[in-house]
């Protein structure tokens, strides 16, 4: 918080002439200058800024006119959105083939599901993100466009939880969800891939220190079935590593969503972070930022109490 405030102060940018445009008044520029209390020295704009954080106060956005606050309870239900069926999926289809490569090492089924990983971690996000626009949207046809919804399904579904999926089965409008989902579809595939390289090759990993042990070669002395050996007895020992992996990862996703959220103009906080940032609303971002690093925060903490459920070794 610290870092991004004095790099906020430090900015080219000038907040003041964000707000009352480039053709002010000088007298009117240092009014406002005062007022938002750009006069103090930093030590005490940053103690001001402290304790209103402590009474629950981040600020008023200049973009929107509303409390930072506000904005991130309308903006982040739209990032969890996407970066929840993003982790979901990833999990799904890298672990199994973090598992395969692992069992099958040095085969043509192991290389081939490599090289799938090195290119989704390789190939800049961006980079995915656009080549997906233009084949699945723009060629092909199959995708709809950028945005959470269509024109015509915009401020149909009441808004219950945020998750427009979710408010769209709780309303019962069946139109909206699956035009929600279609929308959902290219960004969460997107994320989803780049995610999945990474879990899967963490699995492998772990599955071919796992598979290398003694215990492994015990269990397959016994003549256990080799379903069992692998998911059982090797699978089930590298569950508390995997888990820190797939924790910091959907935190990556919370926080790395901004240029998938820009690509394809999703309404979400990475999306709500970069504009801020563009316009200099430094309240907003140090929201934005300081919601991030509480989300990584928590999900360790998480990751470390699901280590005694996992392994009851650990005390």
């Amino acid at each position: 918080m610290l870092v991004t405030f004095l790099i906020g102060r430090v900015m080219p940018i000038d907040p003041v002439i964000a707000i009352i445009g480039d053709h002010a008044p000088e007298d009117v520029v240092q009014r406002v200058r005062v007022e938002l209390g750009l006069d103090r020295p930093l030590y005490v704009q940053f103690g001001i800024y402290v304790w209103q954080l402590l009474h629950g106060d981040l600020g008023r956005s200049v973009m929107t006119s509303n409390t930072v606050v506000e904005d991130i309870q309308r903006y982040f239900p739209a990032t969890i959105e996407l970066a929840t069926v993003a982790i979901i999926v990833a999990t799904l289809v890298g672990v199994p083939l973090g598992v395969l490569a692992a069992v099958r090492a040095g085969s043509k089924t192991d290389v081939g599901i490599r090289i799938l990983c090195l290119a989704g971690h390789s190939i800049p996000i961006f980079l995915l993100a656009l080549i997906s626009l233009l084949v699945f949207y723009a060629n092909l046809g199959w995708a709809p466009g950028p945005g959470r919804a269509d024109v015509a399904f915009e401020g149909l579904v009441p808004v219950v939880t945020g998750f427009l999926t979710i408010d769209s089965l709780i309303a019962w409008d069946w139109d909206s969800f699956y035009d929600a989902l279609a929308h959902l579809a290219q960004p969460a595939g997107v994320l989803a891939y780049f995610s999945m390289a990474y879990i899967a090759r963490m699995t492998r990993a772990f599955m071919l220190d796992a598979l290398a042990g003694e215990y492994v070669i015990t269990a397959r002395a016994k003549g256990l079935s080799q379903l069992r050996v692998i998911w059982r007895h090797a699978f089930g020992n590298i569950a508390v590593r995997l888990v820190t992996v797939l924790a910091l990862t959907y935190a990556g996703l919370l926080e790395g969503a901004v240029v998938t959220e820009t690509v394809f103009s999703w309404p979400g906080l990475g999306q709500y972070l970069t504009v801020s940032l563009l316009n200099a609303d430094m309240n907003a971002v140090l929201g934005a930022t300081l919601v991030v690093g509480l989300i990584y925060m928590a999900l360790n903490l998480l990751a470390d109490a699901a280590y005694k459920l996992l392994d009851p070794r650990v005390s």
